[in-house]
């Protein structure tokens, strides 16, 4: 824990004139003060201290177009986007610094799910899955919550229709359990006063399949966010809220039996190419984790860790051979000369 000591008297005062002739001397006081925690997923100050009494609570939220919009998703530390079925995407949305009243739609599990949330533990919540797939995330060090499991934790929004309308509350998740409290963190982040380097970017698109969507990011610079829409129409919560991340890294992964083949699974443990957006910029380097137990890291061309701007972050599982397009603005302008034109008189002739 980082301290702070702050030096609240030092004073030496004189006595009158004694016959030692020596001064009499104040006490030193000193008082200190603690510099508040930092939320684990995020990096950003934690004044409150909830994100050190809870453990990560992972959930898995659906993205088909009849399933938004969701809720939870505009507020989750940390979101991992993954190519499912049929070529659709569905979300691993961790919360733990923070949290909507309900979360959802919530969905089934798949096997990439496991690795993702490995090195995190905490809950697992979701709704089904092949026999495969709730196995490997059992075997995980998670407690799982599936919907017969939570009781009273998760409900049917009878608004909608089913399988789309399963929700759950935080807080009463939470209430289950889940271990480490709290959880390691995923990223390296910039200390203060640092500022992210990389080749200026004014937008990214992934290129999911079209007939469900192909997420694209804006960055805007007053809210410091990489906003992010389908199409011309923002990606919005059931709060109104567009989704704006501070951070988005395109891992680039391998799907074996092919990226949305039924039962295929996305490898995230080894290594390989991956894109790390933040203030504006990008970073194109690698992401490299030889243990699942371990989360990802993300390194440059040099082998040096890429160090993300405290915030939000959304991390794309993008399939290898599929296309992330990246709008950069237009180089600046050339300064124009304020000289004059040069001119030129006619020589006179001689006579």
């Amino acid at each position: 824990m980082i301290r702070r000591v702050v030096l609240v008297v030092a004073a030496v005062a004189l006595v009158g004139c004694t016959g030692s002739g020596h001064a009499r001397r104040v006490p030193v006081t000193t008082t200190t003060t603690k510099a508040p925690p930092v939320a684990p997923l995020t990096g950003l100050p934690d004044p409150s201290g909830v994100g050190q009494t809870r453990a990560a609570l992972n959930v898995k939220i659906e993205n088909l177009p009849v399933a938004r919009p969701q809720s939870g998703l505009e507020v989750a530390d940390v979101v991992y986007e993954e190519v499912v079925d049929g070529g659709i995407t569905r979300f691993v949305a961790i919360f733990q610094s923070t949290a909507t009243p309900t979360i959802g739609p919530i969905r089934s599990v798949r096997l990439v799910d496991a690795p993702i949330v490995w090195p995190l533990g905490g809950l697992f919540v979701y709704s089904g899955g092949l026999e495969e797939e709730v196995a490997r995330v059992r075997a995980a060090p998670v407690l799982t919550l599936a919907e017969g499991e939570a009781g009273d934790a998760m409900f049917r929004e009878h608004s909608r229709d089913k399988p789309h309308n399963l929700y759950g509350y935080p807080d009463k998740l939470w209430a289950r359990g889940g271990a480490p409290v709290p959880p390691p963190p995923l990223f390296t982040y910039l200390g203060k006063g640092a500022t992210f380097s990389g080749d200026p970017v004014t937008s990214l698109t992934v290129a999911f399949d079209r007939i469900y969507g192909q997420p694209t990011y804006t960055w805007d610079p007053v809210a410091k966010a990489w906003k992010r829409s389908y199409g011309a129409g923002p990606h919005v919560m059931t709060s109104g809220q567009q989704v704006a991340p501070t951070n988005v890294i395109a891992q680039f992964i391998t799907y074996n039996g092919g990226a949305g083949a039924s039962g295929a699974e996305g490898i995230v443990v080894g290594q390989g190419d991956a894109w790390v957006f933040s203030a504006g910029k990008v970073v194109k380097g690698r992401w490299v984790r030889p243990d699942q137990a371990a989360p990802a890291q993300y390194v440059d061309a040099g082998g040096r860790p890429i160090a993300l701007t405290p915030g939000r972050t959304w991390v794309e599982l993008v399939p290898v051979g599929y296309e992330v397009s990246v709008v950069s603005p237009p180089p600046p302008a050339a300064a124009s000369s304020s000289a004059p034109p040069p001119t030129t008189k006619p020589k006179k002739k001689k006579s």
